[in-house]
């Protein structure tokens, strides 16, 4: 199991943003995330950087770690611009940028472009285009589109992508349409567990059963398109099950060995942030990314 971490854009890059990337590369990470949000929850009023830019100062920071958001979404992003900048941001990591991509939800972001909240049929009709049309932008020179949604006229997309053919999706998704998007266009999916569960004081057995079923639904979609599940990384963000894996080695050890069972390849960790619901002591944090890493590595 690979062990990732997630660092939110909520400082000044010359205040500790520097610092926590390089410090995730140093701690052995496989890859560093961050939130490709507006702002986000509890922490709308306080400082809250741009994705895009945050990762581009992380790739010149660092040197092996991947990067890459978790996750991005059509809430204010354009397909056409978004592929130009992914591409750039490949070029100057040296290949090393995944992109999380997901439908987005009703947040700050859904209505910060002065928009109506789309409802849930169009959020999804939204999500489809929008992965399928980044997908050619990004592994095509010249591409013109016209959709329900988003069109392109003639976008040129040259030199591409470092990785070939394109930078790799990890789609976040646990509906039948998201799914069946992740089976089609994805090389991970991404899940965050199941909300009902941790939204409804739900128990760990019930979290884990939760997405056992996720991952059983992405095994019948992969296979409608003809692809073995095995063939996705399954990619699991932390933070929103009854869990708590940052209270100990042994306690991370035990959430990761648990859910490495269920078919889970890659566990990702919120950076600690004070004074926040990520508040977590950062000594534990950086033993469970050094011991933690290294137990689990053993068994």
């Amino acid at each position: 199991m690979r062990l990732s971490t997630v660092i939110l854009p909520v400082h000044r890059w010359s205040e500790g943003g520097r610092e926590a990337w390089q410090r995730a590369e140093e701690l052995g990470f496989h890859a560093a995330y961050t939130y490709d949000h507006l702002s986000w929850r509890s922490f709308r009023d306080q400082a809250w950087f741009g994705a895009l830019p945050t990762l581009t100062a992380a790739a010149a920071a660092t040197s092996r770690l991947r990067l890459g958001t978790l996750v991005t979404s059509p809430n204010f992003r354009h397909p056409v611009t978004l592929a130009k900048e992914l591409i750039s941001l490949d070029d100057i990591s040296e290949g090393r940028i995944t992109l999380g991509i997901g439908a987005g939800g009703n947040g700050f972001d859904a209505t910060a472009l002065g928009q109506e909240p789309w409802a849930p049929r169009e959020r999804a009709d939204r999500f489809a285009e929008f992965v399928g049309l980044l997908d050619r932008l990004l592994s095509q020179d010249v591409v013109s589109y016209a959709g329900d949604h988003y069109s392109a006229h003639e976008v040129r997309n040259i030199p591409g992508c470092v990785q070939r053919p394109r930078l790799p999706f990890a789609v976040a998704a646990t509906g039948p349409r998201g799914l069946r998007l992740a089976a089609q266009y994805g090389q991970a999916w991404v899940t965050t567990g199941d909300p009902k569960v941790s939204n409804g004081g739900g128990t760990s057995d019930e979290s884990r059963e939760a997405v056992r079923g996720q991952i059983e639904r992405l095994g019948k979609a992969c296979a409608d398109q003809g692809r073995e599940l095995a063939d996705l990384q399954k990619i699991m963000l932390t933070g929103f099950t009854p869990d708590r894996p940052l209270d100990s080695v042994d306690a991370f050890v035990d959430f990761a060995g648990r859910h490495a069972e269920l078919g889970i390849d890659e566990l990702v960790l919120h950076w600690p942030i004070a004074d926040s619901v990520f508040e977590a002591d950062v000594a534990v944090f950086e033993r469970i990314a050094t011991e933690g890493a290294a137990q689990l590595a053993a068994r």
